[in-house]
């Protein structure tokens, strides 16, 4: 059992692909619009239940429960060799070289 003012991730469906606006691009069309958002729990509660979540901004939204205490995962994605070599030309344009006084 979730404790009651957790910190938890929830999900739901907002439009079905039936439901989404007919100017949308097609591969849009093809999926449905999702919510995904954080809140603190109202009631005790088990992953997978229907719940109600408090947002920071005092938002109510209801959804159902995925996670608890979920972490950032995003990155900035793989390293790229290329920006690191622009990085280090850009730096020595700017700030580097014999014509730097």
């Amino acid at each position: 059992m979730i404790a009651k003012d957790s910190w938890v991730r929830i999900h739901k469906i907002i439009l079905t692909p039936q439901e989404r606006a007919p100017q949308v691009p097609d591969d849009t069309k093809k999926v449905p619009l999702e919510l995904w958002t954080k809140g603190f729990l109202e009631n005790e509660a088990n992953l997978g239940d229907q719940v109600t979540v408090t947002t920071v901004t005092g938002r109510k939204e209801q959804g159902t429960l995925m996670e608890v205490n979920p972490a950032y995962d995003h990155s900035f994605g793989n390293f790229i060799p290329e920006l690191l070599q622009i990085d280090q030309q850009v730096r020595e344009i700017l700030f580097g070289g014999e014509n730097n006084d």
